[in-house]
Formats: structure tokens, sequence, C-alpha cells
């Protein structure tokens, strides 16, 4: 998970004060919902107004595919 949230956070812009029109700073982040997608809200600070603002990362689910299971299917043959 922690995996998870480092690189959401690497892969984010951070947002522009409305007010004071600079970037802000990254306060932190935390897992909203893990089931059944993933939310990752991040929240940031203004450094200048101490205003807050928050951006969320959702995780779009992937299945593999059934040739690419992790345990082998076996196929029974009658002889």
């Amino acid at each position: 998970m922690v995996d998870r949230l480092r690189s959401a956070a690497e892969q984010l812009e951070a947002p522009s004060c409305p007010d004071c029109h600079i970037e802000m700073k990254w306060f932190r982040s935390e897992l909203l919902a893990d089931e059944p997608t993933p939310i990752i809200a991040h929240l940031f600070v203004c450094p200048h107004c101490k205003r807050a603002a928050q951006a969320e990362t959702i995780f779009k689910g992937t299945q593999a595919p059934p040739d690419k299971l992790s345990a082998p299917r076996f196929i029974a043959c009658a002889a």
C-alpha cells in the first residue's frame, strides 16, 4: 500500500492557490477507500495563506487474462 501512495504522490501535480496564485505544498495523503476501487486523497496547503486543497487519485482495476494467472490450469484429458 505504501508503494501505491508513493507512486500516486509522485505523479500528482500540486495545485495553485486561488488567492495567492502560488504552488501549494503537499501536506499528506490518506486512503479513502480500498474496495472495490482504491481512492487516495492528497491534501495540499498554501504556504502563504494556509488555504487547503484536496486532489484524489483513483486506481483503475486491472484483470489478468486467464493465461497469466499465478496458478496453472490443468486440463483433464480422457484417454
